[in-house]
């Protein structure tokens, strides 16, 4: 029990005082708290023993005593005047708080009167803190992420006034008063919350009377994820019937829970594929022998993290695939001359190792002044200088990858110069053979009209007659006659006459031959076509 009197309160700074003499007089303050022993001292000036002391609150009088002798209250004996008037209360109560007057009769007949102002303060009491949305650990911390808006609230009880603010610190700052307020109820947000207001939060009520505080502290952690994916990588592992397989998703605060598995079509925070491990880290790596790959696998990396809203899951993947190089499988080069060799390789997943070799026995081709080797994903040549008979054969554009090994077989047949002047020799006589006809052909059409028909050559055919007759008729009808044998030229060809008759039809042409008069009959006899000649 803490016991507080006028005397005392400078000591204890448990309230504030003020004195004011005058007319025998005096005032003070006194301060307390509920449960508090107060007393208020009447008179303090000599040593003189009061011989009766009356006090009174507010006008009205609650306790007489004094003398030898103290006199209690009838108040639960929790008011009490003591042998030199001054006033006990015992377990303070916010209802005592009031202005009290005491009247003390001194020896000699004199008087003395004295004023005390009580107070009874209350709190900070009742004083809570609030933070959110925020998801709480066992120990207390809260959690906020990245990007959300988050509402700070703090409130509490004291009398009769207080101050309520909000404080941070954190690692730039340190006790930063952020914002406070005099009323019982203090908010404040922070909207689009990012990693520099991560710290501790402190809700401070502070009674301004008594100078009493209370802390409310809360540490607050902003978790949060970089937004892009997972990234999945591969390299050979040290044992070459192995294959590594790395997953690194840095950026993440805390750091997050990487796991390594085989999709079976299922996806998001229900993925129950295969887990080969998980592991809290930032970059998890998975070594699998080749026995466990097949083409069509699907292997993903998801990493697990508090910040990872439901639907807005992060996770990389690939599908394995065997390698499948393509390109020309038969190529042709004269000597002395160079080739380049072209194979392409792009539905390997992890990416082949894609080499050339020579020969059946595929040896390795290694690049100098022979042989040129140029890579440019997914495209990768062979260049051979300066080639010769030796270097005719098969030639392998190798791909492999932890899955398979595919081969492109390429056939390389090398021409010599006598081949290339044979073949231009052929071509030179087929030309002068075709250039030949034509000419043929072209002197004799030019000399059709100086064949000789039928005719025959030296004396044996002299007495023989020949007859052509080129017959333009409706009816096809066909007459032969004797025609005269024309003397025989001095070049010693004979000369063969030939008439050409135009033969009207049957029945069109007697018709008109009918209806027309014998004049024009013999016009038309008259003007048969001329004889043409033919000779050889």
């Amino acid at each position: 029990m803490k016991i507080v009197t006028a005397a005392a309160l400078l000591l204890l700074c448990l309230c504030a005082t003020a004195a004011v003499s005058g007319n025998g007089s005096t005032e003070t303050a006194l301060t307390v708290t509920p449960g508090d022993v107060a007393l208020l001292s009447c008179y303090t000036d000599g040593n003189a023993t009061p011989t009766l002391t009356a006090w009174m609150k507010n006008g009205r009088e609650v306790i007489r005593g004094g003398g030898s002798s103290p006199s209690p209250s009838p108040d639960g004996q929790r008011l009490a005047v003591l042998h030199d008037g001054t006033l006990k209360i015992t377990r303070v109560i916010p209802g005592d708080e009031g202005s009290y007057l005491c009247n003390t009769s001194l020896p000699g007949n004199n008087t003395f009167r004295a004023r005390v102002l009580l107070r009874v303060t209350s709190g900070p009491e009742n004083v809570s803190s609030s933070i959110g949305p925020a998801t709480a650990l066992s120990n207390g911390t809260l959690i906020a992420f990245r990007g959300s808006t988050v509402s700070f609230n703090c409130s509490g009880v004291s009398y009769p006034s207080q101050q309520l603010t909000w404080a941070f610190r954190g690692a730039a700052s340190s006790n930063e008063s952020l914002v406070s307020t005099s009323g019982s109820w203090l908010d404040f947000r922070i909207e689009d919350i990012q990693p520099s207001a991560q710290g501790v939060y402190s809700c401070r009520a502070h009674n301004t009377l008594s100078h009493q505080a209370v802390n409310k502290s809360t540490q607050l952690l902003v978790y949060y994820v970089p937004d892009r994916h997972p990234e999945c990588s591969w390299a050979p592992a040290q044992d070459p019937s192995h294959f590594q397989f790395i997953c690194t998703w840095f950026g993440a605060y805390p750091t997050p829970t990487l796991r390594w598995g085989e999709d079976q079509g299922e996806q998001g925070a229900s993925w129950k594929g295969h887990v080969y491990v998980s592991e809290v880290t930032d970059s998890l790596s998975l070594t699998l022998n080749r026995s466990m790959l097949f083409d069509g696998q699907t292997l993903r990396c998801m990493p697990g993290h508090l910040a990872l809203a439901p639907g807005r899951e992060k996770s990389c993947s690939f599908t394995l695939k065997s390698p499948y190089p393509e390109g020309e499988p038969l190529a042709m080069a004269q000597e002395a001359t160079s080739i380049t060799l072209t194979c392409t390789e792009i539905v390997s997943t992890p990416p082949a190792n894609t080499t050339w070799r020579k020969g059946l026995q595929q040896e390795e081709i290694v690049p100098g002044s022979k042989y040129v080797l140029q890579k440019n994903d997914p495209v990768f040549k062979l260049t051979i200088l300066n080639i010769s008979k030796d270097d005719e054969g098969y030639y392998f554009c190798r791909s492999e990858n932890p899955l398979a090994v595919r081969e492109l077989e390429v056939y390389l047949t090398v021409r010599t110069s006598s081949a290339y002047t044979g073949a231009i020799i052929g071509i030179f006589i087929a030309a002068l053979i075709v250039g030949s006809a034509a000419v043929i052909a072209k002197t004799v059409y030019s000399s059709r009209h100086q064949i000789c028909l039928g005719g025959g050559f030296g004396p044996m055919e002299e007495d023989r007659g020949d007859v052509l007759s080129l017959v333009e008729s409706d009816d096809e009808q066909i007459f032969q006659d004797a025609v005269p044998r024309l003397p025989p030229l001095t070049n010693g060809c004979q000369t063969t006459l030939v008439q050409i008759h135009r033969i009207p039809s049957s029945d069109h042409e007697d018709e008109e031959t009918a209806d027309s008069s014998p004049q024009q009959q013999e016009e038309t006899v008259q003007t048969e076509e001329p004889v043409a000649l033919v000779t050889f």
